[in-house]
């Protein structure tokens, strides 16, 4: 019998898999893009570091469409090209964010550092590997008044008496900023309501940092007719849960803010549940010019370089300065 990492070679749908294991070849014809039967001990290394369970999912996730890219080719042969080339594959073809980009990134240095320390790998060879440099100096867009209306609008009319639920879901971010995974995670008791005053605390924050966030009026009506809305809820309950009582996943939330901005009929800019936090981002600046501190504070910023990228003009701004020259004319 072969071992069960021992080296096999063989034709498969035409395409030679030089240097991949029998126990590999077997599992990738059921299901491409797993990676290396060793992989299993990184994902489990990985759970055990003080990461964010959103990210642990993300680079897996990560990990695995890059395996699924890098197939047949054996991870032990991997090179530093092999990396430039998916960054180059993510960019070009993919069309992918710097940031988007950088985060896949971020999961194979990882995934590569780990497997030279365990001797899985015989270099690091993601050491090298640059990062793509973001694209500074346009801010994020954001929705207008009436679309943020609109949206809410269209959020309390939802079927299957889920108008409450949605409706306090995007007044929560519109109005307090969270990322959309910490909205996933929020409990019930993470919300405290009173008549004149409320906070939201984020207890699994970016890096696992915890932060408060005031809940202004509207949106302290909005949580507290949903939450009379459901009944028996234990403060350990999910705070934004479907109709099974299961919490609201990551996916979940941002298929409804998709579906809402259908509905709604919000064509001018592709809305997503971060478009919302854009939108409280830079309605806060505009209420509040030059208070990039305590925005930083309320978006759970580690860095105020972050956050200034909501004083940049927008890209509609920069058009706007070449139709005015006085180059602009016709001949």
């Amino acid at each position: 019998m072969l071992a069960r990492c021992r080296p096999y070679f063989t034709q498969q749908t035409g395409v030679l898999t030089r240097g991949m294991t029998l126990r590999e070849i077997h599992r990738s014809a059921d299901n491409p893009g797993e990676g290396p039967c060793w992989t299993e001990e990184f994902h489990r290394a990985l759970a055990g570091e003080d990461l964010a369970l959103t990210t642990v999912r993300a680079y897996r996730s990560d990990l695995t469409a890059f395996f699924r890219w890098y197939a047949p080719h054996r991870v032990e042969t991997l090179t530093s090209l092999d990396l430039i080339g998916y960054r180059q594959y993510l960019s070009e073809e993919r069309r992918l964010k710097p940031a988007s980009i950088n985060r896949k990134l971020e999961a194979l240095r990882r995934f590569c550092r780990w497997a030279h320390q365990h001797g899985k790998l015989p270099s690091n060879v993601a050491a090298e590997v640059k990062l793509t440099r973001p694209v500074r100096g346009v801010r994020p867009a954001g929705l207008a008044a009436a679309e943020a209306h609109g949206l809410l609008r269209a959020a309390g009319q939802s079927p299957h008496s889920l108008g409450k639920r949605n409706y306090a879901l995007l007044q929560v971010i519109l109005q307090a900023g969270l990322r959309v995974g910490e909205m996933a995670g929020l409990r019930v008791s993470d919300v405290l309501l009173r008549e004149r005053a409320g906070t939201v605390r984020v207890r699994h924050g970016k890096g696992r940092k915890e932060r408060e966030v005031p809940l202004n009026a509207s949106t302290r009506r909005g949580l507290s007719a949903y939450l009379k809305s459901r009944e028996g809820y234990r403060p350990h309950d999910p705070l934004f849960c479907s109709e099974t009582g299961a919490a609201l996943s990551v996916r979940s939330i941002q298929a409804m803010v998709s579906n809402l901005a259908r509905r709604a009929k919000i064509t001018r800019i592709p809305v997503s549940a971060h478009t919302l936090r854009h939108t409280f981002a830079l309605a806060f600046l505009q209420q509040n010019p030059g208070k990039l501190v305590e925005l930083a504070a309320l978006l759970g910023h580690e860095s105020l370089d972050t956050t200034a990228i909501y004083t940049q003009p927008s890209a509609e701004e920069m058009a706007e300065d070449p139709e005015r020259s006085r180059l602009n004319v016709d001949r």
